[in-house]
């Protein structure tokens, strides 16, 4: 696992941009030495922009359309970039086409998904091979619907959307070849019909997805998915499903036909749910206080390198009603790709990993996190276009508010900001691929009239977990009464132990081989360390340890 350590060429002190609140409105609001050193992309119009950590434009790309959510700047500086369109559908996060531009803003391929019978929405996801995931509705008529056990109260003129996920490759300028696809109404239960071939009791069957779950739910866009992640190790597929606030996950290594049944894949389950959290009211194994997830969107696997690297984090939009969330949880994996599931119980686990919130984190939709290669988060909060990095002990480093207002145009300074409503944003760090040879001269701030600014660039380097001193390391991180931390070179140590919450809660200062530090007094529960020699002046992140309960 590794981690990132912050290092400032040249002595200078810790330095964060700020404005007279009365002045400002949009744009820079902080840039710390802790914050992850990169370019941030981000659209909610025609434009496409790269934004340095200073907000200030580094790169553009103009499209004919506005966007149909997420985008992607890939590997070789080609952008990949989700459109919307009109057609046979209409419903929140909807896109229908998906275009590809070179880092020269020239047009390389277009596809739009779009037809009587389907129309992609919200996301797309790039894949290893150079192929990509897109999401769908997909057209089931009333009659069709009710002959698959949907309550027929529930069935609008418009019929029923459930989804579909499609692998695209790439054909010509134009061209796109399916070369795997799942479909959800093949994966279907209802208790609703006893004369139809998929009736059966829900609770027996959490593979499969409620047909006649919300109850009294009529829309059109049964599940609303707004996001969809790929796990390349593992090859499976994680998607927010919205309406039933929960993250499902499906298996990628089946052919298209395994997928459409029950068997088959690195898993043996076909096309069934592998796993699915949030709320278990959906396959009747729980309650609402059971519930623990509400509108999420932008599901992710954390990658390896990060302290949580293999779990998963998603943005709970209204996780205390008015008030969002960041939540990190491990699904209980097992050796084969399965997931652990105790007879009559819902999917674990009961707790999450890290949580972070603050009263003013709001969003009820859009939004999305980021995990980086330093260990912080970057946040979008979607309604306010505000983006802010925060580190796992809850500090705020890096702080933008998007001034593109899709009403208004670009916001003047000092001016209140509208319709500046963006899906995510997404860091890059300096050494992405995208970014060889490429010209990434500051071109200025987006917003109109911006304020003059000393914002410094602060250079990121990330290094493994082994150029983190050897002589330093915690013994027993499985703590049962107190913690301690092996100091082989008589360091003289500040160590830092925070909760959850980010919320300091043991500082001890020590020069022994041995440091005791004083954990016997905290509530059981995952914290993290930090230590700094007092000498040097450099701080390490040790990790995290689990105290028992």
């Amino acid at each position: 696992m590794s981690e990132s350590l912050r290092i400032r060429y040249l002595f200078v002190c810790l330095f964060a941009v700020q404005f007279l609140a009365a002045q400002q409105t949009v744009g820079l609001f902080q840039n710390s030495p802790e914050a992850y050193n990169g370019y941030t992309l981000f659209s909610n119009t025609e434009t496409t922009y790269l934004i340095d950590n200073c907000g200030e434009v580094v790169h553009t790309w103009q499209s004919a359309y506005p966007p149909g959510n997420s985008l992607y700047l890939l590997e070789n500086g080609n952008l990949l970039r989700t459109a919307r369109i009109g057609g046979d559908f209409s419903g929140g996060g909807i896109g229908g086409r998906i275009e590809l531009f070179s880092w020269e803003g020239g047009l390389l391929w277009a596809y739009d998904h779009a037809s009587f019978d389907y129309h992609h929405h919200h996301d797309i996801e790039p894949l290893p091979n150079g192929n990509f995931l897109l999401v769908a509705w997909e057209r089931m008529t009333p009659d069709e619907a009710i002959a698959a056990g949907r309550n027929s109260g529930t069935v609008t003129e418009e019929g029923i959307w459930p989804e579909q996920i499609i692998e695209i490759e790439m054909v010509g300028n134009s061209g796109a070849n399916w070369v795997w696809e799942w479909h959800l109404r093949d994966h279907l239960v209802q208790s609703f019909d006893d004369t139809k071939a998929n009736f059966g009791v829900v609770a027996d069957h959490p593979e499969l997805v409620n047909f006649n779950y919300p109850p009294g739910n009529n829309q059109a866009d049964w599940n609303h998915v707004n996001a969809i992640s790929y796990n390349a190790e593992l090859d499976q597929i994680a998607i927010s499903a919205h309406r039933f606030d929960e993250i499902w996950i499906i298996d990628h290594s089946t052919t298209s036909e395994e997928a459409s049944g029950h068997t088959g894949g690195n898993a043996g389950r076909g096309g069934d749910l592998l796993y699915r959290w949030g709320n278990p009211v959906a396959y009747d194994r729980g309650t609402a206080v059971d519930q623990t997830l509400y509108n999420q969107h932008d599901v992710r696997w954390l990658p390896e390198g990060h302290s949580f690297g293999g779990q998963m984090m998603v943005y709970n939009n209204q996780k205390f009603g008015n008030q969002s969330g960041v939540d990190i949880w491990e699904p209980p994996l097992n050796a084969d790709g399965t997931y652990n599931l105790e007879n009559g119980e819902a999917y674990g686990p009961g707790d999450l990993s890290w949580t972070y919130t603050n009263p003013d984190l709001f969003s009820p939709r859009i939004s999305g996190a980021q995990p980086l290669s330093n260990n912080n988060i970057l946040i979008c909060e979607g309604n306010s276009g505000a983006f802010t990095e925060v580190t796992l002990a809850g500090e705020m480093v890096w702080r933008y508010i998007n001034p593109v207002s899709r009403v208004n145009g670009i916001t003047s300074q000092g001016s209140e900001v509208s319709g500046n409503d963006t899906f995510r944003a997404t860091r890059y760090g300096t050494d992405y691929g995208a970014f060889e040879g490429r010209d990434l001269t500051p071109g200025g701030p987006i917003e109109e009239n911006p304020t003059a600014s000393d914002c410094e660039i602060f250079i990121t380097t990330n290094v493994s977990e082994e150029l983190v001193p050897a002589d330093i390391r915690i013994v027993n991180t499985l703590v049962n009464e107190n913690l301690w931390i092996d100091n082989l070179r008589n360091r003289i140590l500040e160590i830092e132990v925070y909760d959850l919450l980010g919320s300091l809660v043991v500082r001890e200062s020590s020069g022994d081989l041995e440091v005791k530090v004083e954990t016997e007094f905290l509530n059981g529960g995952v914290y993290f360390v930090r230590a700094k020699d007092t000498r040097e002046g450099q701080w390490w992140n040790l990790g995290k340890i689990v105290k028992a309960y």
